[in-house]
């Protein structure tokens, strides 16, 4: 059996796809996998990382907003909607999958249209409640389309009811307790651990804000704090760190990606984030206390609408940027830390949005539309 994942842009459409195919693995043990995406995206770092072939496609997304430089901008990825399809289709033709399962970013669109077109059975999987373009896209194509907010088939058309299946977000569970998570860290049972990051692409003011509550509050009582700056902005926010002294701290970690999310999240007393739909579903299933701060960036505010749930259920914290400052980030901390019985209510709160099994279900989907054809 061969399987080609695509997804990629940003480790929200990324890592869907490798815990995918990490499930299905386990089902088909001696498949070949081959990953498509694109050269500027982060899957050109953890595909390969994880142990994946990747190839490379361009493609690139539509500016709504009216500039020249975004009439420029739309003129080269209307190329690249064309160029990439025929891209994707030498690459399939080469592999010559039996399957073709997509997970979101641009490049899910050459490679799973070209792959339905050769009557090749196809599987996206929608991370997000309200879908992507490119999902909405791909969905007349595709034999089966995985979703993971219920309510999120709205969306999509009537004719399309019938392809979709609720699976939730791939979360691969391992189970790994705050005491092993602890010890493989070298933190003891009870010291303070704060982690933070804003996605693997960055965020700039969520840098600015852990940056004050390094600079006010972890840095100088010692805590033990782990930041992701992210791929955007990283060399500017590297040399701040410098510059305030961070890295001559021992408590303080600051890198631009953090490689082994899972275990810092187990261990993690309080985690400050974005609200992705990855992010809270990893929240969920590992039952982390959170302080939420949603991107303003995406569609249809679904980042806030996403983290209100949680935050009307006590299972996190939610702050709009425009609400936030580093004092106001410092206060909440600092109450989160001095209440482990706050953060326990939390981190049980967030257990009961946890979907354990989604994984194993689209594994269990895209097995059902190979087997048929």
């Amino acid at each position: 059996m061969k399987v080609i994942f695509c997804g990629g842009g940003t480790s929200g459409h990324v890592n869907p796809a490798l815990n995918i195919a990490a499930a299905l693995k386990k089902r088909v043990p001696d498949a070949e996998y081959l990953f498509i995406g694109t050269e500027h995206g982060i899957e050109s770092t953890l595909v390969p990382k994880a142990g994946y072939p990747i190839k490379f496609v361009e493609v690139s997304g539509f500016s709504r907003k009216f500039s020249f430089k975004n009439i420029k901008k739309n003129a080269r990825a209307a190329v690249q909607a064309v160029t990439s399809v025929r891209a994707a289709k030498k690459i399939i033709k080469a592999f010559g999958p039996d399957l073709v399962i997509g997970t979101g970013g641009y490049v899910s669109w050459p490679t799973v249209k070209a792959a339905a077109k050769r009557g090749i059975p196809t599987l996206i999987h929608e991370q997000n409640a309200f879908p992507g373009v490119t999902s909405k896209m791909l969905a007349p194509y595709v034999d089966r389309i995985c979703i993971s907010f219920d309510g999120s088939e709205k969306y999509f058309p009537e004719s399309m009811q019938s392809k979709m299946v609720l699976t939730g977000n791939p979360i691969i569970i391992d189970d790994l307790t705050r005491e092993e998570a602890r010890k493989r860290l070298g933190l003891t049972p009870d010291e303070p651990y704060i982690l933070s990051y804003g996605g693997s692409m960055g965020a700039r003011r969520v840098n600015e804000l852990v940056f004050e509550l390094m600079e006010k509050y972890t840095g100088p009582q010692g805590i033990r704090h782990t930041h992701a700056i992210g791929r955007v902005g990283y060399a500017e926010f590297d040399a701040l760190a410098h510059e305030n002294g961070f890295y001559n701290k021992e408590n303080l970690e600051i890198s631009e990606y953090i490689y082994d999310m899972a275990v810092r999240q187990a261990a993690a007393d309080v985690i400050i984030c974005r609200a992705g739909a990855m992010t809270l579903s990893e929240l969920a299933v590992r039952g982390c206390a959170a302080i939420l701060i949603p991107s303003p960036h995406v569609t249809e505010d679904h980042q806030y609408k996403n983290a209100r749930l949680l935050a009307d259920a006590g299972a996190a914290l939610v702050y709009r940027e425009t609400e936030l400052d580093g004092d106001t980030l410092v206060s909440a901390v600092k109450d989160l830390v001095a209440n482990p019985n706050k953060r326990l209510r939390m981190q049980t709160a967030v257990k009961n949005f946890a979907m354990r099994d989604s994984a194993d279900m689209i594994v269990d989907n895209a097995m059902d539309i190979f087997e048929k054809r």
